[in-house]
């Protein structure tokens, strides 16, 4: 017996790297289907830039304007909504369809924390996340309308001082 076949079944390199690699980029409607075969799932509601670019024909555009629609708390329930979100015929995302995966969060649900854009919140909803004051939701507004918009959670600690505990927690409730 090779080694190969030392189980009684050939090992597939593909196979292999698409199991391993969350990142791989599937080129074929074939290493779809594999990855459904595999349980690979990619859940719509929590996927990120890199988990929507995993999907053959994206664009990094659309999987940006995925995230920021559902950073906006914008529901994507099926493959419908999806198709209406990057304004494409429902038969052209089918091919998706064996790997992805529709769900709802309930906004009190604590499996998918509601996520605010600190560069367009207003002081009312920056203080409805744990940790943020009235002084600090002050701080972040006068901060973005003196310094510009913040790029990222790294910039945003750096502007507001605030320590690796803090934004640690803070990080779970921010989308940029």
């Amino acid at each position: 017996m090779t080694p190969q076949n030392w189980l009684g079944r050939t090992f597939n390199p593909l196979k292999a790297k698409i199991s391993n690699d969350p990142y791989y980029r599937f080129r074929s409607l074939d290493e779809i289907a594999m990855a459904a075969q595999l349980g690979i799932k990619i859940n719509v509601s929590q996927a990120g830039v890199d988990d929507w670019l995993r999907l053959p024909g994206i664009s990094i555009h659309q999987a940006r304007m995925l995230v920021e629609l559902l950073g906006m708390g914008v529901e994507l329930l099926c493959l419908e909504d999806l198709a209406a979100a990057l304004s494409v015929p429902v038969a052209r995302l089918k091919v998706w369809e064996p790997i992805l995966e529709f769900a709802y969060y309930s906004p009190e649900s604590h499996l998918a924390p509601p996520k605010i854009n600190p560069n367009t919140a207003s002081i009312e909803q920056l203080t409805t996340l744990p940790l943020i004051g009235d002084n600090l939701a002050a701080a972040i507004i006068k901060n973005r309308e003196e310094q510009g918009l913040f790029k990222n959670i790294v910039d945003f600690k750096g502007r507001l001082s605030l320590d690796a505990q803090e934004i640690s927690q803070l990080m779970h409730f921010f989308q940029f």
